[in-house]
């Protein structure tokens, strides 16, 4: 028995330790082979990401009165005309811009959301203080004015709020 005990334990801590070194590189191996996916993963997806996050500071560029304004033929518009033109091109902006949602947070949708919200609110109690046949250039320069004079606007904080997410993907 003893004899038996002689040669068993040394073999069996033999291969207790070779089980135990394979189990290590093994395990070393799928982390490394894990990195290594994770690594590439993010060089096809940050600048995916990147774009989304360019394209939603255009949306929210394009969505400011001057910008909405500043192509438009304001002079020969009622006040009606000029809020149900600034309206949809609004909505079509944010509506062509819908699926960059799933580049950001929840939180900064939200906020990009709210902007929308707030310029469809803004153009529509700007119309309120006129007459829908009046012409639309005082309501024009009143929205311009107006936005820019209410201190940060919800425009200005979605957009810092962008700038820190995707400073935060890069570093």
């Amino acid at each position: 028995m003893i004899e038996l005990l002689k040669y068993c334990l040394p073999a069996l801590i033999v291969l207790f330790a070779t089980w135990l070194i394979l189990y290590k590189l093994l395990k070393e191996e799928r982390e490394k082979r894990q990195f290594q996916l994770l690594r590439d993963t993010q060089k096809e997806v940050t600048p995916i990401r990147l774009r989304g996050y360019e394209r939603l500071s255009l949306l929210l560029e394009r969505t400011t009165p001057q910008q909405l304004l500043r192509d438009l033929d304001v002079a020969g518009m009622s006040v009606r005309e000029l809020q149900i033109v600034l309206m949809k091109a609004i909505r079509l902006e944010f509506d062509h811009n819908l699926s960059q949602q799933i580049y950001v947070s929840d939180a900064t949708w939200d906020a990009i959301r709210l902007v929308q919200e707030e310029m469809l609110s803004f153009v529509t109690s700007g119309a309120e203080q006129f007459q829908p046949g009046d012409p639309a250039l005082p309501y024009a320069q009143m929205l311009i004015t107006a936005y820019d004079s209410n201190g940060e606007t919800p425009t200005q904080i979605a957009q810092r709020r962008l700038r820190d997410e995707a400073r935060s993907l890069l570093s």
